[in-house]
């Protein structure tokens, strides 16, 4: 099929293509924040099919706007598929522009889906003698299958033939559309037959029939073999009108009306002018670049020729990489030589394990320059695995390298391979990039930075994942236990892969000094100190963690009849629907909000605002918070301390949250409530060994200095810089009182406008958290603005740079993009405009926390670390286990590091606590 003169007639399933694109792969925009990922997505499948099968003849098929015929068979079609988001429907009108400047034939046909256009040329095809193709992620699709026509899904690049559409749904194409007639289909909402399902609906379709003929003989059902055969005559008996209705609405239509057939669907040459202005429009930089170069690049004749379009088959091609297994002597002494002269190399660990602290090196990768590397395997263990070299000797030599710091030396998520290394003695030093890094410090809501989605992004390359080559699930192999040679591709790729990025993401920050300063200084050497943090790990009484865990469903059992006893029945108070049931419609409480489906919600907000009146939703509340703390803390810590440490280590984060924080994960130390006894008693749990204390070092309401310092009001600066209370202080400038007649309660109001100014909320929000009347909280923002005219200016200012610009920026110049800033849907651009007077504030504060981390770090190494530990980070706050003799003096030292910061107009304050366990400390 994939010689030219043999190649088939290609049918793409446009829409399918569009919505997998827009679901499956990372949200791109481009400056202006218009959204570009499924159009990104889909040229780049179209590229890769066409490169695959080289096809003369090819439609690219999509849906029209508006009804078909199936919505006038059944108005309630599709109707469980949510409106059309904002940011897919502008992509379209320019993707059907860029297919159709591609030389591509596409077509749009009113009244009908793309699915009955494909099914009706494919038919044409076949009559004349045809081998099609169809291009798809639908499995309706199936029932078009024959000997000259197969479907290929482009995610997965898996064929589908007659055989194989037997083996995946148990019957052949020519049943699928009864089976699709009685399972029904809840994406399209083909309501099918009640309480049929895989297995009756195979059996019957083999045993008996199509649709008709099961009704027709529907007394023979009781003698087939599935569980319930012999009542199932009865449960069925009553929808026959429904499942023929719903064989129709399955039924792909062959005879839509044409003004073209198959052979007059020829591949054109580009309209390359068009796809230049295409490309630069959109910032796909790189397909924009390639078209300069080459003015046919993008000719569907000269794509299996570009270089640039590295699918997996691509990168895995002897013609366009070059990678070495080091198995003797000779070869490592050659890449040691390699890599002790370099300019920069990348390198990159496989190992058994994920997590850090058990993963045991397998091998090591690098490379030197672009689609060249190395994979020096140390570990694999299978039965009849080559000969490796020694382990112990082979890292011996190349530690002096490693450890060079003149030696410069690229990664990807590199604290991770800095932690494997660790455990064997090894450091990392000369660390110049760190490409997950680079992409999180270029654009932070991009999408995701693993390696694969950078590749996507950046260079227009698939890569090879682990799955391909471990398999999945329960079967999926340890990377020891991979085949040499795959393992050895996979490896080497990782470290091409990284190099290409690392030289990529460095020309896209060449022009932004503020961003290469932000992942120089901050970024990359905190890497260093957040792995040295996790190392450390923190220790936890796990007995303790057990007592909480015991008290904890205890009182879940009494908030259980509590609630049975107020409801007046026993139902799952864990079950949204029965407990829906008995709030709304048993109880009748006020439904406060709907979900997407139309129920009403009992979400935390809700349940939050019920609780005011009502008992029940008061007691979920509860209940709820001690599941989750059973489930997420007392339960689960103790089967994570490490065998080897005793102690929890946690993975922190530098590329997930979009503002600048870290986050923490397995498990999270940053989410445990502390406003709640539950909350606070299990912080009391995370405890200092004999003779050390804990001590917690605490920004001040760093966010409030910062928010004072970006809008230059005198007021609020003078304040700080009094000392004085700062919720105090603006009740005082709120209400016209004197300062020493603040009442706890305007001080209480004062705090939620000093808060919620910063996260933007509107006078509306405030009302609902200070429970008094909406003008009323308006006035007291018109006051505090009026007071404060430095925050009024910021805001508007902040508001409408970040509409010029489509970015906002730290006092250190760090960058959120906000690609919905000048959205049309008016909700979407008041929360990014939200984004965009919080982000300064909170991502200048993570700024700051990290370089404090910096700071502390570089003094802890020339301590004695049997003395003191820097053992957690969350949010604002350091947490440290310091031996008791010196805890005053370290403490001091501590706070003046994390105060040195001298950025701000105003000082920072850190205060320091102390005690057994954190709680005490906090």
């Amino acid at each position: 099929m994939t010689a030219k003169n043999n190649a088939p007639f290609i049918l793409v399933d446009g829409s399918s293509y569009l919505f997998r694109a827009f679901h499956g792969l990372p949200p791109l925009t481009n400056s202006k924040g218009m959204a570009t990922g499924a159009i990104y997505g889909v040229i780049n499948m179209l590229k890769s099919l066409i490169k695959q099968y080289n096809p003369e003849l090819m439609a690219v098929i999509f849906d029209a706007k508006g009804k078909t015929f199936r919505d006038d068979i059944y108005p309630e079609y599709k109707a469980n598929r949510p409106p059309m988001p904002d940011e897919l429907r502008e992509q379209i009108k320019p993707l059907h522009e860029i297919v159709a400047a591609m030389g591509l034939p596409l077509l749009v046909i009113e009244g009908v889906e793309a699915d009955d256009v494909i099914g009706t040329l494919a038919k044409q095809a076949s009559e004349a003698g045809m081998q099609t193709l169809i291009s798809t992620g639908d499995k309706d699709m199936a029932q078009l299958v024959n000997d000259k026509v197969e479907l290929i899904n482009t995610m997965t690049n898996t064929l589908m033939d007659v055989p194989t559409v037997k083996e995946k749904f148990g019957v052949g194409p020519e049943l699928i559309i009864d089976y699709l007639a009685l399972k029904g289909d809840k994406v399209d909402n083909i309501p099918g037959v009640p309480g049929v399902g895989d297995k009756s609906a195979t059996s019957l379709l083999n045993g008996i029939g199509g649709v008709d003929e099961i009704y027709a003989r529907l007394d023979e059902i009781a003698s087939l073999e599935f569980r319930g055969a012999k009542n199932f005559a009865n449960k069925i008996r009553d929808f026959e009108q429904q499942a023929k209705l719903s064989y129709e609405l399955a039924t792909i239509k062959l005879d839509v009306p044409l003004d073209t057939s198959p052979a007059d669907l020829k591949i054109k040459p580009a309209d390359n002018n068009s796809l230049i202005e295409f490309f630069s429009d959109l910032e796909f930089k790189r397909w924009h670049q390639e078209l300069l170069n080459a003015a046919d690049a993008f000719s569907p004749a000269n794509i299996e020729t570009a270089q640039a379009e590295n699918t997996v088959e691509s990168t895995s091609s002897a013609a366009s990489v070059e990678y070495e297994t080091i198995l003797t002597e000779q070869q490592l002494q050659n890449w040691l030589d390699k890599l002790s002269s370099a300019a920069c190399f990348a390198v990159d660990t496989e190992t058994t394990n994920l997590n850090y602290m058990q993963a045991e090196l397998v091998g090591i990768s690098f490379a030197t320059e672009e689609h060249k590397a190395a994979y020096l395997p140390l570990r694999h263990d299978y039965p009849g695995a080559p000969e490796q070299l020694p382990f112990e000797d082979t890292l011996a030599k190349l530690k002096p390298i490693l450890e060079n710091e003149d030696i410069r030396k690229v990664g990807q998520h590199l604290k991770y391979d800095q932690n494997v290394l660790s455990h064997y003695n090894i450091k990392i030093n000369g660390v110049c990039n760190d490409t997950m890094l680079a992409s999180y410090v270029l654009n932070s809501v991009a999408g995701k930075h693993d390696m694969d989605s950078l590749a996507q992004r950046y260079l227009q390359t698939s890569t090879v994942s682990f799955e391909d080559i471990a398999g999945k699930g329960v079967k999926q192999l340890t990377f020891n236990q991979i085949d040499l040679d795959k393992a050895a591709h996979y490896a080497a790729e990782d470290a091409d892969i990284t190099l290409r990025l690392h030289n990529e993401l460095n020309k896209q920050l060449s022009n932004s000094p503020s961003l290469i300063k932000v992942l120089q200084e901050i970024e990359i050497p905190l890497a260093s100190a957040l792995a040295r943090v996790e190392q450390n790990g923190v220790y936890i009484d796990v007995q303790k963690m057990q007592e909480l865990s015991n008290s904890f469903a205890i009182r879940s059992a009494e908030i259980e009849q509590q609630v049975h006893a107020e409801a007046g029945e026993i139902f799952n108070l864990s079950s949204t629907k029965q407990l829906q049931e008995i709030l709304f419609n048993k109880l009748s409480l006020p439904v406060l909000k709907k979900t997407p489906k139309g129920a009403p919600s009992t979400s935390e907000e809700v349940l939050q605002e019920l609780a005011l009146d009502y008992p029940i939703p008061r007691l979920i509340m509860e209940y709820r918070g001690l599941t989750k703390l059973r489930n997420t803390y007392t339960d689960k810590l103790p089967k994570m301390v490490d065998s080897k440490t005793g102690r929890v280590h946690t993975s922190y984060h530098q590329a997930v949250a979009v503002t600048g924080r870290l986050s923490s994960t397995e498990p999270n130390l940053q989410n445990i409530p502390i406003r709640n006894e539950a909350g606070r008693s299990i912080r009391k749990a995370f405890v200092a060994p004999a003779g050390y204390k804990i001590m917690a070092a605490d920004y001040s309401q760093i966010e409030l200095r910062i928010m004072a310092h970006l809008s230059g009001d005198e007021g609020l600066i003078n304040a700080f810089k009094k000392g004085l209370d700062i919720h105090k202080s603006t009740a005082a400038e709120v209400f016209d009182v004197p300062l020493e007649e603040v009442t706890a309660d305007q001080r209480r109001s004062a705090k939620a406008i000093n808060f919620g100014l910063i996260y933007g909320m509107s006078a509306f929000g405030l009302s609902r958290q200070l429970n008094i009347p909406r003008n009323e909280a308006q006035k007291y923002m018109d006051l505090y603005f009026e007071r404060y005219p430095g925050v009024l200016r910021y805001m508007e200012e902040t508001r409408a740079s970040a509409a010029e610009k489509g970015y906002v920026e730290t006092v250190y110049g760090r960058r959120l993009y906000l690609p919905e800033i000048n959205a049309r849907n008016g909700a979407r651009r008041k929360a990014a405009e939200r984004a965009a007077i919080n982000a300064p504030m909170q991502g200048t504060a993570a700024d700051i926390i990290k370089m404090a981390m910096l700071r502390v770090d570089n003094w802890l190494s020339h301590q004695n670390s049997d003395d003191i530990k820097m053992i957690m980070q969350v949010h604002d706050e350091l947490v440290f286990e310091i031996k008791e003799q010196k805890l005053e003096e370290y403490s001091s030292e501590i706070k003046k590091l994390m105060e040195a910061e001298n950025s701000l107009e105003i000082p920072l304050i850190v205060e320091c606590g102390e005690g057994d366990n954190w709680e005490e400390a906090h």
